[in-house]
């Protein structure tokens, strides 16, 4: 090779290889996922354990419920602009470390208010973590291996609901309660709980600190040079104890490049809205609206809690799911059980159940490339859209609760998504899209808990019925994006790059 000759970005980053550091960004990536979802959705378990101290209706259970997902909705396009315009690995250190500070603080809620404020900032905070580390992996890693890496990482946010539940599983239990008089409050196990959820956090930001900022983001505001050198460091750790040199001298600079050091909100929002991107946004976003099989799984240790709790009676196993749930309002409490205490069987439940995730989204994340990013989310959505409408079919709890964790196991097509957008959009934009996109599936979710918490008290068949469907149906809409087989993403790519900046 001729070191003088200049080559694009990505046969830089190709030569840059995939090793050794590609599998610790990977690893960094699924930490910070956990992280994320830690801290964001920590209340499915804290909700359950606190509800006896401080003293909350199911309207106020449900509001505790919504208030992080607001601070998800608020937060989101907010750490989207920043990441794009400040970098990658710096906005992530802060969000980590300030969501991992608010986290904590909330451990010492004096009442359900002050745990609703915390926890809806905590959730601003680390509102961007999940597509910010997402979008950073995938601009580090050669074409041919993103479809992979960002399912990988995907599996460590699935399995984040086990971890959290693998927590909560020695801590919930215990029954110390020490009296903090200033406060006015007793430490107890779920305020414990709630500094653990912030560990993962403060481990990320300091694993974050050794790695690479995205190459792809320096190249793109122009700073060739320093992307260079980056791709070099990151050739070196890949190719640990191997001869081989890098060998490339220049980046041949992205044309045209007036756009790319502009940074007014004006320049960031607008391409999105118009051709050729506006298809691909409103798709994407409307996407990810239909998929509110998160809302089941905010609730779903508390109705796991609720199902065991009957059946280890003896009692429902010839209802339907939602008959064993409304069986569960009417049924008394056990006198000598542990008041707003969560079943140990409920929370391997939970874990079992994010290990069957991680283990799907790593199937997908093998077939992913033969079968086509689209293609496997119409067939996700279509088999697991009507396994939860036929969770209300069978009167057989077990059978009828199958149905249900098949169903949940739709939640792999958030992966699916992340990667079909950020192959959808330039990297100027990229980071700005995803979030938007993210934003209006939480929106629909803020709604979605509400409605679904009142009806697990109403008519639970209703709400099987209607999100299940709604799901199903989504496969209808991804059908109208074009098949990625046919398309390599480096060519899309570099052509969206190019449209978005006429």
């Amino acid at each position: 090779m001729n070191e003088n000759k200049k080559v694009d970005f990505e046969e830089a980053l190709e030569k840059a290889g995939f090793g050794l550091y590609s599998y610790m960004l990977t690893i960094t990536t699924g930490l910070i996922t956990i992280a994320f979802v830690c801290v964001a959705y920590g209340t499915t378990i804290i909700i359950p354990a606190s509800t006896c101290e401080l003293e909350t209706s199911v309207t106020q259970r449900g509001f505790l419920a919504a208030g992080p997902i607001i601070g998800l909705i608020i937060g989101g396009s907010l750490w989207g602009y920043m990441t794009d315009v400040f970098g990658r690995r710096f906005m992530l250190i802060i969000s980590l470390l300030s969501a991992a500070g608010v986290n904590s603080l909330a451990s010492i809620s004096l009442n359900w208010i002050m745990l609703l404020c915390l926890q809806f900032l905590a959730a601003v905070l680390a509102s961007g973590q999940y597509f910010q580390s997402l979008t950073m992996l995938s601009e580090c890693v050669p074409a041919r291996k993103r479809n992979m890496v960002v399912l990988l990482a995907s599996c460590w946010a699935l399995l984040g609901q086990g971890i959290m539940a693998v927590l909560a599983i020695p801590i919930i239990p215990l029954t110390f309660s020490i009296p903090l008089p200033t406060l006015g409050i007793y430490w107890n196990s779920w305020r414990t709980l709630l500094m653990v959820y912030s560990v993962p956090s403060i481990v990320s930001a300091v694993w974050l600190g050794f790695m690479q900022e995205s190459p792809k983001f320096m190249y793109s505001k122009g700073r060739v040079d320093e992307a260079l050198q980056i791709l070099q460091k990151i050739h070196k750790i890949n190719h640990l104890g191997s001869p081989e040199e890098f060998g490339i001298q220049a980046i041949a600079r992205e044309t045209p490049a007036k756009n790319t050091d502009q940074n007014t909100s004006k320049q960031h929002f607008l391409p999105l809205f118009k051709p050729p991107l506006l298809k691909s946004m409103l798709i994407i976003t409307a996407l990810f609206l239909f998929q509110q099989i998160g809302s089941f799984l905010i609730w779903f240790p508390t109705i796991t809690n609720k199902i065991v709790e009957i059946v280890e009676t003896g009692e429902g196993s010839d209802l339907t799911l939602c008959g064993v749930i409304n069986a569960s309002l009417h049924t008394p409490p056990d006198p000598n059980a542990v008041p707003c205490s969560i079943n140990v069987t409920s929370m391997l439940i939970v874990f079992g159940l994010g290990v069957g995730h991680s283990i799907f989204n790593l199937f997908v994340s093998i077939v992913i490339n033969r079968v086509g990013r689209r293609n496997m989310v119409i067939i996700i959505a279509s088999v697991c859209g009507l396994c939860g409408i036929a969770v209300n079919l069978v009167h057989n709890v077990f059978a009828s609760g199958i149905f249900f964790l098949i169903f949940l196991f739709g939640i792999v097509v958030m992966g699916l998504y992340t990667a079909i957008a950020v192959s959808l959009f330039p990297t100027h934009l990229r980071a700005l899209a995803v979030s938007l996109s993210i934003s209006g599936g939480r929106i629909g979710t803020f709604a979605t808990v509400q409605i679904l918490n009142q009806l697990l008290e109403s008519n639970c068949e209703a709400g099987f019925y209607g999100f299940a469907s709604i799901f199903a149906s989504s496969a209808i809409l991804a059908a109208f994006l074009a098949d990625d087989r046919k398309a390599p993403e480096k060519n899309q790519s570099r052509d969206l790059t190019e449209t978005s900046k006429l």
